[in-house]
């Protein structure tokens, strides 16, 4: 790690991205958007849980814009937290990805897989080493 930046909102959260996005730089850049969670999954505000979706939705083309031609976009998430379900835990619903490219061209349903299949991903992404587990999914995207 070479660098943090702390957030305070989700909003907060893509300005930061986008800042960092206009450096020179390789490497990995992480984003946690906690007012998923924090806010809005554990407090089951329905409401306020679709509202800052459509808050994200809405920043999406901006991110992409930003986007260097070879950057690559995963957006997923820690754990299972349906606003829906009884109680203030984490739910066990299965967690979206969803991957974006500017010279992707696949698009579509990935197949299932496991949060080591994002790592094996990162790592073909960069052309390092394999991950000892997982498996890389960019080859369904081209």
């Amino acid at each position: 790690m070479t660098d943090a930046v702390r957030t305070k909102s989700n909003m907060d959260g893509v300005d930061q991205l986008l800042n960092v996005m206009k450096k020179d730089f390789t490497g990995l850049s992480f984003t946690n958007l906690v007012d998923f969670d924090a806010l809005f999954g554990h407090r089951r505000d329905v409401v306020g849980y679709g509202k800052a979706l459509d808050d994200f939705d809405a920043r999406l083309p901006e991110i992409y814009d930003a986007m260097a031609e070879d950057d690559l976009l995963l957006i997923t998430a820690d754990h299972g937290n349906d606003p829906t379900f009884p109680g203030t835990d984490h739910t066990r619903e299965y967690v979206p990805l969803l991957a974006y490219s500017k010279k992707m061209t696949g698009h579509g349903k990935l197949n299932q897989g496991f949060y080591s299949d994002i790592s094996a991903t990162i790592a073909e992404n960069f052309g390092v080493p394999a991950t000892e587990n997982g498996k890389s999914f960019l080859d369904q995207l081209k």
